[in-house]
């Protein structure tokens, strides 16, 4: 398996390796929203904590992760990553997602998440994973919309940048399974017309 950082593109989203020109696209869309940002990930990414969270992606960068931005209408509102890619076993995760709530709710994620997934699995991955915390119930239903299976629950497996011991909810799609996910998620992208 070899992930590339390249664009991604379909007729609802772009996706476009995270870079400098998005910062203050993205930071205006974390700031619409505090309240997810104080209750539910690991690290903030609002006013001081949106630069240290910026440097993690682009000043020191995993080389096992590769951020994107969700470009949508030429506007960055949010962005996702593959995360912990492991060429040796052909696995990764998609995660670190957020989305300005005005974009929430509609096609923008199923089209980037059927993008990742799709590059995922043609070059070369057995398993694409999701990785949620458990009391984010909108996002878990959303991961469970895409078609992944949920696994089990990782219990106080992270602490949140508030000091907050997090549960995690661990869902996979396998390469087998892919194309049936595939058409499902093609069908409900297209009711969006």
């Amino acid at each position: 398996m070899q992930l590339e950082a390249k664009v991604l593109e379909n007729r609802f989203v772009r996706l476009e390796p995270l870079a400098e020109r998005h910062k203050e696209d993205l930071r205006a869309a974390c700031e619409a929203d505090p309240a997810t940002w104080n209750d539910l990930y690991i690290v903030s990414m609002l006013g001081a904590g949106f630069d240290l969270g910026w440097a993690m992606f682009l000043n020191a960068p995993d080389p096992r992760n590769k951020a994107f931005a969700v470009m949508v209408d030429g506007v960055c509102r949010g962005m996702s990553s593959f995360l912990d890619i492991d060429n040796a076993h052909n696995t990764v995760e998609i995660g670190f997602t957020y989305y300005d709530p005005a974009v929430r709710g509609g096609v923008v994620n199923p089209s980037a998440k059927r993008l990742m997934m799709a590059q995922a699995f043609e070059s070369g991955a057995q398993r694409v994973q999701y990785r949620v915390d458990a009391i984010n119930a909108r996002s878990r239903a959303a991961v469970l919309k895409l078609g992944a299976v949920q696994e089990g629950i990782l219990r106080n497996d992270k602490v949140t940048w508030t000091g907050r011991l997090r549960s995690t909810v661990v869902f996979s799609i396998l390469a087998d399974e892919w194309p049936a996910v595939r058409d499902r998620l093609d069908q409900r992208i297209a009711a969006f017309g």
